[in-house]
């Protein structure tokens, strides 16, 4: 008589594991938010500025209240993504889009130059030379930018640069409903 081998339960278990495994990594990865980076800001009034001048007169909170929706954008003239949203910002500015800049971390004369070549779509530009405003705003890296409704509240964070896209489906949204809120 020959024997028969048994075959055991167990022996399925590891290829169970590995493919249960796999489906929960293929699902985290198509998820469309895996970039999202929370804020505790949203809905909440825009931390104080601790900015200095650029060039010219500094903005100061008083603007970022003054009853109209308003951009926040975080830049730096080394920082390539900066230089790739930028005729993007620049088309929001000639729609009438009201965007304050924060240069960070960045030499005033490296900033300037940036905006020389580039243009200027900012209505106040300050600079953020030691980084403090950034952290108080929850800046994880430049670019980044903000919504506020006209009373100065944060109504939307956008971690990296803008895109056509991300225009389109977060961007404007979020201003026609800080807008609303007025």
């Amino acid at each position: 008589m020959a024997d028969k081998k048994r075959v055991s339960p167990l022996m399925f278990l590891p290829p169970v594991i590995f493919l249960g495994l796999a489906a929960l990594f293929f699902i985290g990865v198509g998820r469309e938010d895996r970039d999202a980076l929370p804020s505790m800001l949203i809905g909440k009034p825009a931390p104080a500025l601790a900015v200095e001048p650029l060039y010219g007169e500094i903005f100061d909170e008083g603007v970022l209240r003054g009853g109209a929706v308003t951009l926040v954008n975080f830049w730096a003239s080394w920082c390539g993504p900066c230089r790739d949203e930028h005729p993007l910002l620049e088309a929001l500015a000639a729609e009438g889009v009201a965007i304050y800049g924060i240069n960070y971390k960045d030499k005033p004369a490296n900033a300037l130059r940036f905006l020389d070549q580039l243009g200027n779509p900012y209505a106040g530009i300050a600079a953020d030379p030691a980084g403090r405003t950034a952290i108080e705003w929850g800046v994880y890296g430049v670019p980044e930018t903000f919504v506020l409704d006209g009373q100065g509240r944060v109504v939307l964070r956008h971690p990296g640069p803008l895109t056509a896209a991300v225009i389109e489906t977060s961007l404007r949204p979020a201003i026609e409903r800080a807008a609303a809120a007025e």
